[in-house]
């Protein structure tokens, strides 16, 4: 039975591949992508729509669909304020997902992060333990929630930290055996993929994927 699908940050490292598996599948009929500019991406089953994130009620109609991809995220560098950030990171995630388990979304599958704490006394780590507190509350079939490590790809935005960390990773890989194994780089389409495949599964209730286990099923 062909599926419908939306996806919310389609323009980055993750949702960018995400996209293409999704559009290129066969399990989905149509691939709604909210966005706030437009995609350079013409496809037959893609549905585009630039919205404006802060009034999303008023696009109702778009979140009549069965599985939710949340790809959505920000730096402080591009947001310019903590505030600015959660506003991308947390609140709009939860109202996307609120708003399509209202119209019978079955299945809501997000991008976190490792060390992702509620209570961590780091603002991205607490921020991101906040967003999926909320997002549990959500009924949902299905919830899955993706905590990547490091994320290798090409961006469109310049992060000196990950290309840092990414050049550590790349010349000395032994670094990451044994119990460090978790911090290990992961790319940016294996997590893609991993979410594509989870998505395809029966798997009911929250399943949260640590690094680890998203590389062995997206890899």
């Amino acid at each position: 039975m062909a599926k419908t699908a939306l996806i919310a940050g389609s323009t980055g490292l993750i949702g960018n591949e995400l996209l293409q598996l999704l559009l290129n599948g066969e399990e989905y009929e149509q691939v709604v992508a909210i966005v706030r500019r437009p995609l350079e991406v013409k496809h037959s089953k893609l549905v585009e729509k630039v919205v404006d994130f802060d009034r999303l009620n008023e696009y109702h109609e778009l979140f009549d669909v069965d599985d939710v991809f949340c790809c959505l995220g920000t730096t402080i560098k591009k947001a310019k304020t903590k505030e600015a950030m959660w506003k991308i990171d947390v609140d709009y995630p939860v109202a996307i997902a609120k708003l399509a388990s209202s119209k019978g979304a079955r299945k809501f599958l997000l991008v976190s992060s490792m060390n992702a704490d509620p209570d961590s006394p780091i603002f991205y780590s607490k921020m991101k333990g906040k967003l999926e507190q909320e997002i549990k509350r959500i009924p949902y079939e299905t919830t899955a929630i993706f905590r990547p490590s490091l994320l290798l790809g090409e961006r469109d935005e310049f992060r000196l930290g990950e290309r840092a960390a990414a050049e550590i990773f790349t010349k000395m890989p032994f670094l990451f055996g044994g119990p460090f194994k978790k911090y290990k780089a992961i790319e940016g389409r294996t997590v893609a993929s991993a979410m594509y495949q989870v998505a395809q599964k029966d798997t009911a209730g929250l399943t949260i994927y640590a690094s680890e286990k998203i590389q062995e099923i997206g890899g």
